[in-house]
């Protein structure tokens, strides 16, 4: 069974989505038109910007859904999937990409997440740190033991979890993770603490737009973040797609779930491979490809 993933923040980069829009003539007019929906030209700088002009959160995050949703758009026939998740962000192209949002909708969604994000981030100070090497279960003890408000955020692999929360609480976890044995605690370069209690704000402003959308019932289901199981009721991937902004993203509980309930390969959609890399650590045995189409004239 063909399982589709879609990647998240942090997998941009300069000239992202350009082939596309040189080579697929649907792809171009898909690009145009988010242009005009997002009222700025976010093709200028995908396709040329600067490192920093694409780490704005108002750019970041719809750039990287679009070249994941018109990646998918241009594999015609051939994109049949099974099966699709995304990691954070990914889960709303990942929506898109199985009939349960449509282009104009998920866009408008992935910008304004993005400005609620931003929002909040600057409602306190607060960030993310990387754990290497320590059992789940012993990170989270850590947290609930650690003074102020840190939790688990992104459960990536087996041995890698994001905790995110107040900056001073993230540095004392960071500590105490170092003596319990990790490998690395490393506080991550980004603009707050995402999938934690920190971003309330966003998501009661984000459930208003996401309540206010249609979704479709998708062609195949979705596995959320929230829950890491298969959803294909849309009243369910709403409320999940709520939850997901103050809770964690449970990526090593979906891949899992996603090979128990049949999946042989996962083709990632969009830019980089770093979920490859992930599905790879969490079961050696899965097969992994990034999706590209013909760039015959």
């Amino acid at each position: 069974m063909k399982a589709y993933i879609f990647p998240g923040q942090g997998a941009q980069f300069t000239g992202m989505g350009l082939d596309l829009y040189e080579n697929a003539p649907e792809a171009q007019l898909l690009f145009e038109d988010a242009n005009s929906i997002l009222g700025f030209n976010i093709t200028d700088i995908m396709f040329e910007g600067t490192g920093d002009q694409l780490k704005e959160t108002k750019v970041t995050q719809p750039a990287i859904f679009l070249h994941s949703v018109i990646l998918a758009k241009t594999l015609g026939d051939s994109f049949k999937p099974d099966m699709v998740a995304g990691h954070s962000l990914g889960e709303f192209s990942a929506l898109v990409a199985n009939g349960a949002l449509s282009f104009e909708d998920g866009l408008k969604l992935v910008s304004q997440r993005a400005m609620a994000m931003q929002k909040a981030c600057e409602i306190q100070p607060s960030t993310m740190a990387a754990v290497l090497g320590l059992e789940d279960k012993l990170v989270e003890d850590i947290c609930a033991k650690t003074e102020g408000v840190v939790v688990a955020a992104n459960y990536n692999c087996p041995g890698q979890l994001v905790i995110s929360g107040e900056v001073e609480a993230i540095n004392r976890a960071c500590e105490a993770m170092k003596e319990a044995g990790a490998r690395r605690a490393l506080v991550l370069p980004v603009g707050g603490a995402f999938h934690s209690p920190m971003m309330e704000p966003a998501r009661e402003e984000l459930a208003a737009a996401i309540e206010n959308t249609t979704f479709s019932k998708p062609n195949c289901p979705i596995y959320q973040n929230v829950t890491a199981s298969a959803i294909i009721d849309e009243t369910e991937i709403k409320a999940n797609l709520i939850s997901q902004l103050t809770a964690p993203v449970r990526w090593t509980q979906s891949v899992q779930q996603m090979i128990a309930d049949g999946a042989t390969l996962f083709t990632e959609v969009g830019p980089g491979k770093v979920l490859q890399g992930l599905v790879k650590k969490i079961d050696r045995s899965a097969e992994t490809e990034s999706a590209t189409i013909s760039t015959e004239q």
